[in-house]
């Protein structure tokens, strides 16, 4: 897949490896690679477990999504991003957004227990399978749509520390930044504040990778996610401050549309 490599990976010494307008990819820690390999296959006694869980779980609701939790695969996310979008269902504005709720969780819910009984027991295979679900119902049910209409609520369901490892909340990501300016300035700027809440001046640092021009002055052309500098004199903001100020401002006459290329 196309990636754009610079900044995120001084952040995390490696553990982000790429961030773009389309991917953020993040790499493998070294140091858990050994209980990767052993984990390499989900045991029998957890293929169990999750095919009577996934039968016996309905239709509303994150009990589909759970069963996908502690298992030796280690897929993780689903049933937060779950939680996350039904207690914020409520701040959706527009109806699209409220639809896309829950088409996207009934349509994730049906794809899981169809397609876990017809997947390889191996790790990759399942999480692969889970992650190309994601991507088919967020994108048939119009996550796009859904963003642009409740930016605020969107950018404040994503949390830093939510990407890492590499899974769901990190795809999740990866669609929206493909969603048109307002929504990947506002994410953007969120995900920066983050990180330098975390991570402190490694963050500030990367004002050196970025553009000299904020996104609004450049080539709308460009395909990495640009980081606008961040002086050290202005004052936090929160994520919602940042999504308000986003929304306030007019949208670039030239829209990112970026490809998405097959994962290895």
């Amino acid at each position: 897949m196309m990636l754009v490599k610079c900044a995120i990976a001084l952040i995390v010494f490696a553990v982000v490896e790429q961030v773009g307008t389309d991917p953020i990819d993040v790499a493998e820690n070294p140091l858990e690679k050994p209980a990767n390999q052993q984990k390499g296959r989900l045991s029998l006694q957890n293929t169990a477990e999750i095919q009577h869980c996934l039968v016996s779980s309905g239709d509303v609701g994150c009990g589909v999504f759970e069963c996908f939790e502690n298992n030796s695969c280690e897929i993780r996310g689903l049933q937060e991003i779950c939680m996350s979008f039904l207690h914020n269902a409520g701040k959706f504005d527009s109806q699209k957004g409220k639809s896309f709720i829950k088409d996207a969780l009934k349509c994730m819910a049906h794809g899981l227990r169809h397609k876990f009984s017809c997947s390889s027991r191996k790790c990759l295979a399942i999480k692969e399978m889970v992650l190309q679900l994601q991507r088919e119902c967020y994108t048939r049910h119009d996550l796009c749509t859904a963003a642009k209409g409740n930016v605020n609520v969107m950018v404040e369901m994503i949390h830093f520390q939510d990407l890492f490892p590499k899974g769901p909340h990190l795809e999740l990501v990866n669609i929206l930044l493909g969603c048109g300016e307002k929504v990947k300035e506002a994410l953007t700027w969120s995900i920066r504040l983050q990180c330098e809440q975390n991570w402190g001046a490694l963050c500030e640092s990367l004002s050196f990778c970025a553009p000299k021009q904020p996104p609004n002055g450049g080539d709308s052309t460009q395909r990495s996610v640009t980081l606008p500098p961040h002086p050290e004199s202005s004052p936090a903001r929160t994520a919602r401050e940042v999504a308000r100020e986003v929304e306030g401002q007019e949208p670039l006459e030239a829209r990112i549309t970026p490809e998405r290329a097959e994962r290895r």
